[in-house]
């Protein structure tokens, strides 16, 4: 998946027509080319190719106070927001029947825009549950009101979902997972990087001044938030790290609820909450971490009920404090926004509604937007290059040396049934019975949270519906589903600010769209994750003894590689909890190369603005993580997040790439230099 998904929207600045103008009319001056115009060629790019092909543009562009990062990527959500906002405009205006898509998205951008209504109500939204949190008297209570939170969107204790069951991609199965952290990740409560170490000593403060809007004295809430934190470091503890995730054998722990959960929890109560939630015959649940939720029994029997009020009251107003009142929205950003990730200032209202409707009813604005912005030529077009990048991978795979022609046959057979998601689905989701009204916009958004929830629980015992989507078509990002066997790839990665795609070069469409988002979610199927999971979504060993020892082999050299890199004093890249992503984004790379050689431009090798066509492979696809972030946004993201910062998704996989280090005459000594003994073959 995604984090900053790489363009197929490009500001496409390159392309000139015929002039029509008269000639007394002085011409404009021609546009500059797209990837040479950002260029800095004050930087060699054998030492930082990064900052050689993007350099140019972020020396221009400042990240706004708005923002904690800035970047090509920015633009493009932007003309997406655009275009959701006249839809959601429209909608208010028309007064639609109700129960009607166009009722649904107008109320809810109604309420979401009226912020004096949502300071007037306060907190009255959530007084129900406030309510059912206040009469919490023992640990079963606390345990009962953690689902019913959960069930409403606030995450706390612990994961609940439904989903395909990894050893049985037929079945929906009832899942448990860690959870219930404030900070971005374990790691966040233990690092001493001195950046980290501050932002742990704030959040004790924040959590009591969101405990101060429930009315409680200060004295109260700064007790209440030192215990909360120690509370959640408890949690931390016993939560395994990113990369101890990533191995699906080790998170999978199916257990039978009356015996083996019940010896796992001995004092929950997990039959009352599968009946609570309509699984009356759920005899079975699949666990993802077994010692936290030991852990998580023992807190409830030791910790005080109001510590667990308190927690549960902080996590509960957290969830919800960008649909409350303006000052529990504004302390929400000073601390997870500015405090975290450097952001400065609130993005204006609207587009804040905007991302909190995507997660709600995107999918009926989905159903607009594809209708108004994405048409049928465009999927078509994406559908074919799709395969171009299949073909090319199947290529590949029949010449590996290292692997066997048994595990060659599986591997091909994944490839080949691999499902394609292109622009929106076939078949939409059914949101009619999701009631969306004008009496608050926290009240519209914890309805729509239950409804999801209901909606997946409903799923258990269910045949698998493989026509699904787990992201809306205007979503600007893309993913792999091991279970399902598919990419998925929504039009709003498609969309382009101002300008069709077909003007530009092919170098540059393979190397920031076939190379980066699509090459890339194709290899997740086969990264450390991605290959142990079959051509059917089930997660079985296909590989022979031999060729799996002969890929970690393999996958060990990247991990080495950006374990290596320390983009902050003190914090070095995750290797193991990035190795998924940097294995997708360098066997991207070579898909789209080699994809590319196959075309006119590349074998006509005609320069274009002082650059070949391999040159200009290699800044189309560094083209699409130009951008740049605060250093705050930088050391979130390398303590909770699985994919490298961008600069390292550039530099990191083309210093594996031979093509690379001929299409710019990289020597050794150059930081960019690695010795073929140290290189990375994979794919």
């Amino acid at each position: 998946m995604r984090h900053h998904p790489i363009l197929f929207a490009l500001l496409l600045l390159a392309a000139c027509g015929t002039s029509t103008e008269p000639e007394h009319v002085k011409a404009a001056p021609p546009i500059p080319d797209l990837l040479a115009s950002h260029v800095d060629s004050t930087v060699n790019p054998g030492d930082d190719f990064f900052a050689f092909a993007n350099g140019g543009w972020i020396k221009a562009n400042p990240i706004p106070s708005t923002e904690s990062n800035w970047g090509i990527a920015n633009l493009v959500v932007d003309g997406l927001r655009e275009k959701i906002r006249t839809i959601n405009e429209d909608a208010a205006k028309a007064h639609a029947a109700s129960g009607t898509d166009q009722q649904k998205i107008g109320d809810f951008w109604i309420t979401g825009m009226d912020s004096a209504k949502a300071d007037r109500l306060g907190t009255t939204p959530l007084n129900t549950l406030l309510q059912r949190i206040d009469g919490i008297k023992s640990a079963q209570d606390a345990f009962a009101v953690a689902g019913e939170l959960n069930r409403a969107g606030a995450d706390v204790l612990y994961g609940f979902f439904v989903a395909q069951d990894s050893k049985n991609s037929e079945k929906m199965a009832a899942q448990l997972w860690q959870g219930g952290l404030g900070l971005p990740d374990r790691d966040y409560y233990f690092n001493n990087e001195a950046g980290v170490k501050k932002n742990r000593a704030a959040y004790p403060g924040h959590i009591s001044r969101m405990l101060g809007f429930l009315g409680q004295d200060s004295a109260t809430a700064a007790k209440a938030g030192a215990a909360v934190m120690a509370f959640e470091t408890a949690l931390a503890k016993k939560s395994r790290t990113l990369d101890q995730q990533r191995d699906p054998y080790a998170n999978y722990n199916k257990m039978a609820v009356g015996a083996q959960l019940k010896k796992t929890t001995p004092h929950l109560d997990w039959r009352m909450l599968l009946n609570s939630y309509g699984l009356p015959l759920c005899d079975t649940v699949i666990v993802g971490q077994p010692e936290f939720l030991s852990t998580v029994d023992g807190l409830l029997q030791t910790t005080p009920m109001e510590t667990l009020k308190n927690y549960y009251r902080y996590h509960l107003l957290s969830a919800f404090a960008s649909n409350l009142s303006s000052p529990i929205d504004q302390e929400d950003f000073l601390f997870y926004d500015k405090q975290l990730y450097g952001q400065e200032q609130q993005r204006p209202r609207w587009k804040r509604v905007i991302a909190k409707e995507g997660g709600s009813i995107g999918m009926i604005v989905g159903h607009v937007f594809v209708k108004d912005y994405f048409p049928e030529r465009a999927k078509k077009r994406y559908d074919g290059l799709v395969e171009a990048i299949r073909s090319t991978y199947a290529d590949r795979i029949k010449n590996l040396d290292w692997m066997s022609a048994a595990t060659k046959d599986k591997a091909l057979e994944k490839l080949n049934t691999m499902t394609k998601k292109v622009g929106y689905p076939d078949k939409w989701q059914d949101l009619s019975t999701l009631q969306v009204d004008t009496a608050s916009y926290a009240g519209n958004v914890l309805s729509a949270n239950r409804w999801h929830f209901d909606d997946m629980v409903s799923k258990w015992g269910k045949p698998v519906d493989r026509t699904e989507w787990e992201m809306t078509p205007q979503t600007y990002n893309a993913y792999y589903n091991p279970s399902n066997n598919e990419i998925v790839l929504p039009a709003g990665i498609f969309m382009l600010p101002g300008q069709p795609d077909s003007l530009a070069d092919d170098a540059m469409v393979y190397g920031y769209a076939a190379a980066s988002t699509i090459g890339h979610e194709i290899t997740h199927g086969f990264d450390d994750q991605g290959r142990q999971f079959d051509a059917k979504g089930n997660l079985v060993n296909w590989w022979t003894p031999a060729d799996s020892t002969n890929f970690m082999q393999r996958s060990e050299v990247m991990a080495k590689q950006f374990d290596g890199y320390e983009p902050i004093t003190g914090i070095h890249i995750n290797g193991h909890a990035t190795l998924g992503e940097n294995i997708a984004d360098f066997g991207g790379i070579e898909l789209g190369l080699e994809a590319f050689k196959k075309t006119d431009q590349y074998k006509k090798g005609e320069k274009i603005a002082g650059y070949t066509p391999l040159q200009r492979y290699f800044l189309g696809y560094a083209l699409g993580w130009l951008g740049h972030e605060k250093e705050e946004a930088l050391r979130s993201g390398l303590l909770s997040d699985v994919h490298s910062p961008g600069k390292y998704r550039v530099n990191g996989p083309f210093a594996n790439v031979p093509e690379f280090y001929e299409a710019f005459n990289v020597k050794e000594g150059q930081a960019m230099w690695r010795p073929d003994s140290l290189r990375v073959k994979i794919w």
